[in-house]
This record gives C-alpha cells, structure tokens and sequence, in this order.
C-alpha cells in the first residue's frame, strides 16, 4: 500500500511513520512551497445561539494530516482548531445578535489558515511550527444598517474565546506522568 492508504489509520511504528514522512521532508527541503497547506473549516449560524459545522462524522477520529503522512481518512489537529474558532465565532455571533435584537437569517463563517508542514516535520529548523496565519471571514445575511452590523462583528471578535484566545495566548502548562509497570 501507498502513503495514501487507509493503512496509516492503522497502529504504526517509528519505521513504518519515518518511511511514510521520509518523501514528503525530501520533497519540501526541494520546493518549499509544497509544504504550505491552507487548511479550511466553514460553519453556519441559522438557528438559535448555535453554530453547525460539517465535520463529516459524529466520532472524531484524529490522525496526521495528509502532508504529515496520513492518508486523509482521519481529522488533523489543525482543521479541529480552525472548527473550534468558526463555532466558537458562530455560537457568539448569533448570542451577540440575540442580545442586542438583530435579526439575522443567517451568517457563514469560514476560518483558513496557513501551515509549513517543514516545521511539523523538522525538515528545518526556521520554518515555524503551526499557522503561519490564520484569516477568519463572516458573512451576514440581516437587513440591519451597516453600522449595527459593525458593533455585531465588534462585539463577537471581543467575546469569542477561540478567537481571543489566539489572539492573545495564554500560558500553557504541560506535564506527564509515566505509568507504573507491574
């Protein structure tokens, strides 16, 4: 089977995972930009305070990203990221809306962001690891003026947690704890 199977689901080993990797760090140390990938997640806000994403499954199976060496049968850490800032954005867009009584049909939300899989992969030392950039777009369906459409946009940036939490990170702790052996 080619790295593009559906056996790189399947339990791996370091060999297995380094021959999988090995052509794609070879390809982006020869053409760096081959390994930029503009990931996608898109949701929409209609009903109630909610926000509904197409993830393709209930169970999200997470796995590497096809430029990682996984064969696209799993969810990337990177698309759940950007899912979680476009439901994030459309549950609060539609609470922000909600409380100041504008109405709205409906709102798409679209987050894109920028990754050099060389980082993830450490095929040099300069490529950064994660985005590089991510741009979030709303586009609202309401018959409300521009400017009540300005404090709405205002307001949902201000109060969406994903999207400030990027925007200002916070201090992550991480820690460890081996498991005994019998």
């Amino acid at each position: 089977m080619d790295a593009n199977s559906s056996e790189t689901s399947l339990p791996i080993d370091r060999e297995r995972l380094k021959a999988l990797q090995a052509p794609l760090k070879a390809r982006y140390l020869d053409d760096p930009d081959s390994a930029v990938v503009t990931l996608h997640a898109e949701g929409s806000a209609s009903q109630g305070v909610s926000c509904s994403l197409d993830v393709g499954r209930t169970l999200i199976d997470a796995g590497l990203h096809q430029a990682a060496g996984g064969d696209g049968s799993q969810a990337c850490s990177g698309d759940m990221l950007l899912q979680a800032l476009v439901a994030c954005a459309g549950v609060t867009l539609r609470a922000v809306a909600t409380s100041l009584g504008i109405p709205m049909k409906e709102a798409r939300i679209l987050a894109e962001g920028d990754i050099d899989f060389r980082g993830t992969l450490a095929v040099v030392k300069d490529a950064p690891v994660g985005f590089r950039e991510i741009r979030l777009s709303i586009l609202v369906d309401t018959e409300a003026d521009p400017s009540t459409v300005a404090k709405l946009i205002e307001l949902t940036e201000r109060y969406c947690v994903v999207l400030q939490t990027l925007r200002s990170p916070v201090a992550v702790t991480t820690n460890y704890k081996l498991r005994a052996r019998e």
